[in-house]
């Protein structure tokens, strides 16, 4: 037989009789054997008991755990709240409360079958679409390695765009290519029509007429695509110290100041301040290496260069330069036309 269980010591307040029926809040445990007032008296939920934190008397047992649960039942280490639920999406709809199968059960296949099952019966359409969509986004942009913040809003656009019906008879692909650009530039990543191309498989044309309609609709704050937010990007693949880059967006700014290459592209204007900075610095990239990079024509980087190249003293002041780290024996001899 187990042996007998104290109940702990209930003590009341006296209560008057001719005072009507109230509840009596000053009930209070205590321990029969130390009597220690306040009581120190623990909850142990992993056995199930309640005992003196002082003399280590069992009060109790069989006590129920009133808090939130979030044991797994899966195989995996680590902590997994899948007993209350995952965490609301708010990129998709619905209260998104409903119960999911597990698809590990030992190596049976039951519950994967089952798994099956349930979701061909309970995910809707417009949903699957959606998930559809945000994994196509994701692969897309860890493919040219964007962060997670433009992903995330590539996300938030293109969940936008199917609630409000704003891009009717486009394809999702379309889409998808739009919201990623679009995501770029506001976060001052900007990507080039031609490498969204090249990532989505989707016309140039297509997307940049996507985007177009995209941000008269939207009304967002789009930042137009600049040559310095090109310009560090180029720069780190054709290897190039950070003391050319610096000096390829002060030339950037100071041909804009000018109007030097006024109705260029940004992308044209980029590569020919590249082209000129790292023959002036002594760390030559051919035309031919940058095209391949900036993804424009050797003849229009030698084109916008020789408009450069007649007004580089007013473009550089060597006099502020040489006085500057990596900058000794500097001079336009370096420069040449192509």
């Amino acid at each position: 037989m187990s042996p007998h269980i104290p109940f702990p010591l209930r003590e009341t307040a006296k209560v008057d009789e001719n005072q009507p029926f109230q509840p009596n809040l000053n009930v209070s445990l205590t321990c029969p054997d130390c009597r220690i007032k306040p009581p120190h008296i623990v909850e142990e939920f992993a056995s199930g008991d309640l005992v003196c934190g002082d003399c280590g008397l069992v009060l109790g047992d069989r006590i129920i755990d009133t808090r939130s649960e979030w044991r797994t039942f899966a195989n995996d280490e680590g902590d997994d709240p899948s007993r209350v639920g995952a965490a609301s999406n708010p990129l998709l709809d619905g209260d998104q409360l409903d119960t999911v199968i597990s698809r590990r059960d030992g190596g049976t296949g039951i519950s994967r079958d089952l798994n099956k099952i349930q979701g061909r019966a309970t995910a809707q359409k417009g949903e699957r679409n959606l998930m559809q969509a945000y994994k196509e986004i994701t692969a897309m942009c860890d493919s040219i390695s964007l962060s997670k913040v433009v992903s995330d809003t590539a996300k938030q656009l293109y969940k936008r765009v199917e609630d409000e019906k704003l891009l009717r008879g486009k394809s999702s692909d379309a889409i998808i290519a739009a919201c990623i650009c679009i995501a770029c530039r506001q976060e001052r990543v900007a990507r080039t029509f031609r490498e969204i191309c090249a990532l989505t498989r989707v016309p140039k044309k297509e997307i940049g007429r996507c985007c177009n309609a995209l941000k008269a609709k939207l009304q967002t704050s789009t930042s137009v695509m600049n040559s310095e937010d090109l310009m560090s990007r180029f720069c780190s693949n054709l290897q190039l110290p950070n003391y050319v880059q610096k000096s390829g967006v002060d030339l950037v700014r100071r041909a804009k100041e000018l109007g030097t290459l006024a109705g260029k592209s940004p992308i044209s204007v980029a590569a020919a301040c590249i082209y000129l900075v790292s023959y002036l610095f002594k760390s030559p990239r051919t035309t031919k290496d940058i095209a391949n990079v900036a993804g424009v024509s050797e003849a229009t980087i030698k084109a916008a260069y020789k408009s450069l190249y007649t007004e580089k003293e007013k473009l550089i002041d060597l006099e502020a330069l040489k006085g500057k780290p990596n900058c000794e024996g500097i001079s336009f001899d370096e420069l040449v036309l192509p």
